[in-house]
């Protein structure tokens, strides 16, 4: 969009957002007329723009975001309201962040609902004018990229209304990230250039940005700045003490125990009270990226549990004191186990007093419209790399060549961005992610080779692209050609396209973002009318916090079963206007089927902190929660896996599908399992239980917990007496039953599934013919002699199993109350099935396939032709202990069938 209609744009915003009544798309048509008629837009913008740009109001307009939820602690008392009505809290520094957030053409009901969220936020902190000692620890989850800073720094705002003196923000664990939060700050609640401010005289510091250009009656103080970190002598130059500065003070500060190391200093000898070693003025603690630098990250124990000490002691020395931390991963480290005996290490930053999820806006761009809903228009596989690119390689690789789908993602983004300019936002940036190795020196070589492939695409276009038709005989615009009409046909003509190659090209610059001295910071700031094209390289540093401007095509090959990893790495999660459809993510077929996976377990853990809000359950219990969560288990044994050690943990499968995802590799075992369920079957029908035929299969109801026991102690699907994955452990599941099998799950429902997959042959089961199901299996276990069952979102069966052994009626209802629960009350195209779980007075369901293992098409290992039985369990809710069921984690065995994390060593020596 050019500048001018950015203008427009937020003019259009800004009074609609002060007219009360509702926008129709006629008012909406007549306000763009009415500024087209003032002398700044007056015979400068087209009827197709104006058009052009009323659609897309129209189209936030009806943005939705709901306003999430919360639990609190028991003794939770609000303020808020009592001191605004005793004009004991302002509205400067959100007034202003509110004009920017309208200036930036945000749906009104986005902003509205960021004003309530962060008032519930602020109303739980403590009362900056309540004079005695107070401490609070909270915790906000979001969604990755969905606009967290934005939340907090409409906080940082309202808390500096309020009466907060001191606000520290820590920021992540790498320089690119710290700066980049630091121009937010710069621009929503400081209103001034902070790196300017730093480097030249006094006459030129007046550059104002952001929320400046409101109101400059009240800057806040910033000890540090855009270019440069927390510094003692710099901050002693500016004032001796907190106490002596009229306006707030804040600081965005690496989370560096160095760092934090000077502040504490600083603060010390300055700062403290006579007499009491305590600082009067009220402060907050932002903790950006909560979960990180704990056990999950890279950083030693002994960095980790300095960080945490130093915030602890950052907290202690304040006589009033808040700590909030924020995350997209409620698996985060603070809910499980810090890996530590210190008790008051592993407490005193759980946030103890309130927990707040936050809700998406209905236009965000995530797990669910990418991996699920939309995933054949978003996703494209990576099959060719592993000759040439292997996942997991060694840090003297060579990158002599790059595999063909990188290329292809290459050219894919250009011709976005070309098609990107031809809709009008050639002032927008766009951004291509490629993240494919943990090496700083093999980011490098990367770097290297796809600076080659542009430079190629460049001299190409330079030469011929002004030629018309005849252009194509040029191979490089020709192979353009071919990636447009595979990507983007249907999105817009090849002649709008070719034209704008070469601006693209020009501007094309590829760039590397990690630790290494070759890192080039990723500034958006200097594209002047044009915005910034740039394609990113890295690993580590691109996967926290660190946001990608206007990012449309990602390359990811890395390998991590870490939740929080996995949904860090995942920067194309965002938004998107006016070019969702163009945007691709390239990614293995292995990496697709845990971000789904994953997604359904994230879900799961908001809609139980929903659920929890409505029973006023209490922090403590929600922390239960997610450390009883069956997934739990995966990310506790990795963060133990350095002990050798067994883990005591209590697990609940209540509202969980438990599936035989791995399957040992063993032809007697395999018969036995299958004899296993033909026993099964045929014992129901020695009890008169008829099997029902049904659209995808056969059902049997009301079958004896006793049968059901006798079939789990047969099946076996792995031979050695040590599991190692803990969900399918056969004293698990045989545990969790018989603490139950005398009232909740004393009768059960058996599912007999079918494939539809009319290219594979029917085989014989208890008098049944059966389709198998087809799924892939993970190359480097099937080695160890493993089937690890992957697919496409991590699961054996579908979503639509588990609506068997419901009523119709029953599965319309469970599928409203779902709609109903959602913020937009729309229904997605996938649902979660734990919906179907929910159900009151369904019975478990037991769920019985065969599956064809299907090699990955890099895999030279031989696999079973046969296919092998594998089965499902999916429990409804409980109300024995909670759901709950102990069990010890066999650490080991999960490290030798996972082996190291990738991403473990990111932090250190020459990886990013």
């Amino acid at each position: 969009m050019k500048p001018l209609l950015s203008s427009l744009e937020g003019m259009t915003s800004m009074y609609m957002a002060s007219q009360p009544a509702p926008h129709t798309a006629q008012s909406i048509r007549d306000i763009i007329t009415q500024l087209r008629s003032t002398p700044m837009f007056a015979d400068q913008v087209e009827d197709s723009e104006a058009e052009e740009l009323a659609r897309l109001i129209e189209e936030k307009y009806g943005i939705s975001m709901g306003l999430g939820a919360i639990v609190d602690a028991k003794d939770f008392r609000p303020w808020l309201h009592d001191a605004r009505i005793n004009g004991e809290v302002g509205d400067f520094y959100w007034g202003r962040y509110r004009q920017l957030l309208n200036l930036k053409g945000l749906p009104k009901s986005v902003i509205d609902a960021t004003d309530e969220v962060t008032d519930r936020v602020l109303d739980r902190l403590g009362d900056p004018n309540n004079t005695s000692a107070w401490s609070r620890r909270g915790m906000v989850v979001g969604h990755v990229q969905s606009g967290k800073t934005q939340n907090y720094t409409g906080l940082i705002c309202k808390a500096a209304d309020a009466g907060y003196r001191l606000i520290v923000v820590i920021a992540g664990i790498h320089n690119n990230l710290r700066n980049q939060t630091q121009a937010r700050i710069d621009e929503g609640f400081i209103g001034r250039d902070t790196g300017r401010l730093a480097h030249v005289n006094k006459a030129q510091r007046q550059k104002l940005i952001g929320v400046g250009q409101f109101d400059q009656r009240e800057f806040p103080v910033s000890l540090t700045n855009t270019l440069r970190d927390f510094n003692k002598a710099t901050a002693t130059t500016n004032t001796s003490q907190i106490g002596q500065y009229n306006v707030p003070v804040v600081l965005v500060i690496k989370k560096n125990s160095s760092t934090l190391k000077n502040l504490l200093e600083w603060l010390k000898e300055h700062s403290v009270q006579q007499g009491t070693q305590m600082v009067n003025q009220p402060m907050l603690v932002i903790d950006d990226e909560a979960d990180n630098a704990s056990i999950n990250t890279a950083y030693a124990r002994d960095e980790v549990t300095r960080i945490n000490g130093q915030i602890r002691e950052l907290l202690s020395i304040f006589h009033r004191s808040c700590y909030v931390g924020y995350t997209a991963t409620p698996f985060a480290n603070i809910f499980i186990d810090p890996d530590t005996d210190d008790d008051a290490l592993r407490q005193d930053l759980f946030p103890r007093h309130f927990i707040i999820g936050l809700d998406a806006p209905s236009n965000y761009f995530g797990a669910q419209k990418v991996f699920l809903d939309a995933r054949d228009r978003h996703i494209r596989l990576i099959e060719d790399n592993e000759d040439i690119f292997p996942m997991k390689h060694k840090i003297d690789h060579p990158v002599d060549v790059l595999p063909g789908s990188l290329v292809q993602a290459v050219r894919a983004f250009i011709v976005s961005r070309a098609i990107r300019n031809a809709r009008g936002q050639q002032a927008a940036h766009a951004s291509m992610l490629i993240n494919a190795s943990r090496f700083t020196d093999v980011q490098g070589r990367l770097r290297s080779q796809v600076a080659d492939v542009v430079g190629r695409m460049r001299d190409a276009v330079a030469v011929d692209a002004g030629k018309g038709r005849a252009a194509l005989n040029n191979p490089e615009i020709a192979a353009l050609h071919s990636v447009w009409q595979q990507e983007y046909a249907e999105d817009a003509d090849w002649t709008d396209v070719q034209p704008r190659l070469h601006e693209v090209l020009i501007a094309a610059r590829v760039v590397e973002v990690n630790a290494s001295k070759r890192s080039q910071a990723l500034d958006y700031d200097q594209g002047g009318e044009h915005g910034v094209t740039i394609i990113a390289v890295g690993g580590f540093s691109l996967s926290r916090g660190l946001t990608l401007e206007g990012l449309t095509v990602s390359y990811f090959l890395r390998n991590s079963i870490m939740y929080d990893t996995l949904m860090q790495m995942g920067r194309w999660f965002g938004y998107r206007p006016g070019y969702e459809d163009l945007c691709r993510v390239w990614i293995s077929a292995d990496g697709v089927g845990w971000y789904a996976h994953i997604h359904e377990a994230m879900d799961d853990l908001q809609s139980q902190l929903k659920r929890m809000e409505l029973v006023k359950a209490t922090p403590e219990q929600f922390g239960l929660a997610v450390r009883s969560h069956p997934e739990t288990l995966i990310v506790t044994a990795r963060n133990k896996m350095g002990s050798s050690k067994e883990l005591p943990v209590r697990v609940s499968l209540a509202e969980h599908l438990v599936e035989t995802t791995i399957v040992a590799v063993n032809a007697e075992q395999l018969r036995i399992n299958v004899r296993a369920g033909e026993k099964l079957l045929a014992k129901a029908h020695t009890k008169g239980i008829a099997l029902e035929p049904r659209p995808r299969g056969y059902l049997l109801k009301n079958v004896s917990v006793d049968l059901i026991r006798d079939f789990l102690n047969e099946y076996r699907a792995e031979p050695n007496t040590r599991p190692v994955n803990p969900l399918a452990d056969p004293k698990l599941i045989a545990d969790y039953i018989d603490g139950r099998r005398e009232s909740e799950l004393a009768t059960w429902d058996v599912f007999v599934a079918s494939s539809k997959n009319l290219e594979m042959s029917d085989l014989a089961f208890a008098g049944l013919q059966l389709v198998p199901y087809e799924r892939m299996v993970d190359d480097a276990l099937l080695k160890k002699g493993i089937l690890a069952f992957s697919g496409s979102r991590r699961r054996i069966g579908a979503s639509e199993d588990e609506v068997e052994g419901l009523t119709k009626d029953q599965i319309l209802q469970a599928r409203e109350t779902f709609r109903l629960s959602r913020p937009d009350k729309t229904l997605p195209a996938s649902v979660n099935p734990k919906i179907y779980r929910q159900v009151a007075g369904r019975r478990p369901l037991l769920i019985l396939r065969f599956v064809k293992p299907k090699a990955d098409a890099q895999s030279s290992t031989a696999i079973p032709l046969d296919p092998v039985l594998a089965w499902g369990m999916s429990f409804p809710s409980s109300q024995i202990d909670n759901g709950l069921v102990e069990y010890v984690v066999n650490t080991i065995g999960m490290r030798e069938m996972f082996g190291d994390d990738d991403s473990e060593e990111e932090a250190r020596g020459d990886t990013d």
